[in-house]
Order: structure tokens, then sequence, then C-alpha cells
């Protein structure tokens, strides 16, 4: 177990610089996390996670068997792995066995009510970039206009409500109370996650956390820090069978509630423009731009800080290598497939102007897609911004050299094709 006697520093209440990356240091929460997980050992088994899915949901039919070799997959990179801390083992069967019984309930649902495949999704808007480019907010300011339907993330993390759920007396859904409680767990056990990357209940997410259910995507190299075996096989099958799955998903949640014209978003399109636009054809693409030196920069640390609780050892240097590489696949793909997505339909939006002005750039994708900016949507958008304010849960300071021992300058002509194609300000000197 990393070192407990210390406490990362914080310069100022606002700007929070992590001197224990490379060397964690874990905070009382963390290390009773890891004792409790050291004490309760996890068999990461196929068998293990579907019995448990099973009990939970007292239903047993998850449908088309392809998904095991993917699961089995997932639990092994895991097991196999002597530097895997018995935290990362408890986590990766929860997560595992939390998409078995959403699986088993999704399906259910599907066998009892066939109608939900004549639903139809139309005409959806599509954030595609880069992790740490501004997708989130750029989705999340959207997702304020009521006008779209979007997926917040206790939707995500719950999609069909649990046998005997009820709305309480104040209307809340329960899967929102228990997403709740997931997010005030993850803050005690990492406590700088929310200044890195909110996951509120209300937060919208990403439709990567539906493919879940269907043990693809590129979410679990995020969920376990970095998966190279699993990254070789996902990239090496064809995804577009899963992404009718998140077809089938949002039709079963556009079913339970409307309204019907889909906001999404997930970086993982930039590799996958082929499925994404055979999937959904007639989508209005939206592509963020911002320097990749940058985005290595604050996925490295982000990924790197949560890997602390991952490994007996951790090896920063290998967890920012594969982060390099991983946002060097996403770029080439997406450089490379660019002409799959209709000029009429593509919007490229830059991260310095969009920061620079958010309310115009919506307005400009709203024009590209033929819909209206209407006072009632410019009011719903502003009245989210006023009440989620960036860096309001603190600003962590990101320092390349220092923490991770790369120069920006030589590091970028890793991306030299991308900044051929794209006109993107260099942020990081």
């Amino acid at each position: 177990m990393p070192s407990s006697t210390a406490q990362p520093e914080a310069t100022s209440p606002k700007r929070v610089r992590i001197t224990d990356l490379r060397y964690p240091v874990l905070t009382e929460s963390q290390q009773q996390t890891w004792a409790y997980a050291e004490a309760n050992p996890i068999t990461l088994s196929e068998d293990s996670v579907l019995s448990a899915a099973r009990e939970q949901t007292g239903l047993g039919d998850f449908g088309p068997d392809d998904f095991r070799e993917r699961l089995a997959l997932w639990l092994d990179e895991i097991d196999a792995d002597p530097n895997r801390s018995p935290v990362s083992r408890m986590v990766t069967h929860s997560a595992c066995t939390r998409y078995a019984a959403n699986r088993l309930r999704v399906l259910d649902v599907l066998r009892r009510h066939p109608e939900i495949h004549d639903e139809e999704i139309v005409a959806p808007i599509i954030v595609v970039g880069l992790p740490r480019s501004g997708t989130t907010h750029l989705l999340n300011l959207m997702s304020a206009d009521s006008r779209f339907r979007s997926l917040p993330l206790w939707e995500s993390q719950e999609p069909v409500p649990f046998a005997g759920d009820e709305l309480g007396v104040d209307g809340v859904d329960p899967r929102l109370l228990r997403s709740q409680e997931r997010w005030n767990q993850m803050q005690a056990k990492s406590p700088l996650v929310a200044a890195m990357h909110p996951m509120t209940p209300e937060h919208i997410h990403e439709e990567l956390e539906l493919e879940s259910l269907d043990f693809s995507s590129y979410n679990f190299e995020w969920m376990s820090s970095m998966a190279p075996r699993w990254r070789d096989y996902y990239l090496a099958h064809d995804q577009r069978p899963h992404y009718e799955f998140i077809k089938t998903m949002l039709k079963l949640l556009q079913w339970q509630r409307g309204p019907n014209r889909w906001i999404l978003k997930c970086p993982q399109h930039l590799e996958q423009l082929g499925p994404l636009m055979d999937t959904f054809p007639d989508a209005t693409v939206v592509m963020t731009h911002r320097d990749p030196v940058s985005v290595v920069q604050s996925a490295a640390t982000m990924v790197g800080y949560g890997a602390r609780m991952n490994f007996h050892e951790l090896d920063l240097d290998a967890v920012c290598d594969y982060w390099i590489d991983r946002v060097s696949r996403l770029l080439d793909a997406g450089t490379r497939d660019l002409a799959l997505i209709p000029d009429e339909r593509r919007v490229d939006v830059y991260f310095d102007q969009f920061m620079a002005n958010d309310i115009g750039t919506v307005e400009h994708i709203y024009n590209r897609a033929g819909l209206e900016m209407t006072e009632q949507a410019r009011g719903e958008i502003s009245a989210y911004m006023s009440s989620h304010k960036r860096g309001s849960g603190g600003q962590v300071v990101y320092d390349l050299r220092a923490d991770f021992g790369r120069e920006p300058a030589e590091l970028r002509t890793r991306f030299a094709n991308y900044f051929d194609a794209f006109p993107v300000k260099v942020e990081v000197l």
C-alpha cells in the first residue's frame, strides 16, 4: 500500500497542486477502502459476476452469449496482473456486476415490450472530440435546452428501475438517490475528482456507459487506468453491433420518457466514425479541437491520480505513455475517417473560441443543425451556466514537465498530422 503519512498540498482554496502524484499518499478514507478490500478478497470470474447479477435481479436471461468473451477478458486483465490492488479487483467486480444486472433488466423490458424497437432516433446532435477538450461542458450546456433528450448520470448507471422501485413522496427517483450515494463515496475516496471531472447524479454522461452493458467500448481503459489487452481486442473487432446496442438502449430510454431529439457525446467516437455514422446517418457531428499536449497533460494527471488505488506500485510513466498513445490513436483515426461525416453536418469547435463564447458556440451549432436558438433555450442555457461555474470545485494545476518529465514541444511532434489538418491553438509551451 502507498504511504499514508501526509496529504496533497493545496496552494490555495481554488488552485490545487497534487504533490504526491508519482509517490501516492493515501487519505484516511482511501486507507480504509484499501483495508476493507484486502480483508474481503474478490474472485474475478465470469461465473462470480453473472451469479451476483442473477441474485440481485431474480432474472437469468442474458441474451446472446457473445458478451461473455468480452466480460472474461475484462476480468482476466485485472486478475492476471499481480500488481493490481485489492481495490482494483473490488471495483472491477462491482462494475461488471452492475453492468450484467442492468443487462438482465434491460433485456427483460425489451422482451415484454417489443414496441420499443419501433422507436426512432432522429437527427441526434453528437459531440465528438478528445477527452478533456470541452466535450463535457458543451454537452451539458446543450442538454440544459429542454427540447433535447440527454442522459443524466443517474439514468446511465441504472437505465431500468429496480423491481419495487417507487418514487418517493417528494417525487425523487430512487435511482438518483443511489447515484448520489455513489458520488458521495467517490468524493470521499478520491477527493480531487470533483475538481477534475464532476460526476454528480444530474451531470450529463456519455452513452458509452450504455454500451458497457454489452461489455464493449473503451470505458474499461478509463475504469482500470490502462488495459492494453482489452484495447487491442476492442480495436481489432468491428464495433457496429455495439453501436446498434447503444441505439437500442436510446430507444428504450426514449420510450420511458421524452423528448425525442438526443444530444450525445463520447470521445470514443473519434476512432469509431464508421460505426457512428452507419448507426446514426442523419446525425449532426460536433467535433471539438484542443491542443493534444494539453489533453495528455490533463488526462494523464486525472488517470494518474485515480490510479493510486489501482496498483500496489504505481508506475506513473507507464500511465502517461499509455494515454499519450491512446490520444494519438484517437486523433489518427478521427483524422483518417473525417470524410465519413458529410461536410454539411460537421461542426468544428475550437477549445479557445468555445471557452471565450459558450453560448455563441452553441448557437453556431444550432444553426448548422437547423435548430433555432429560442429565447427559452437561451434562458435555460444561461441559467445552467449561472448555477454551474467552471472551476467552482477547485482548479487542479497540471504540469507535464514537473509531474511526468515530458517536454511539450517534443511530445507535440507526435501529433503533427492533426496540427496539419486543424488550426489548433498551442496551449502548453
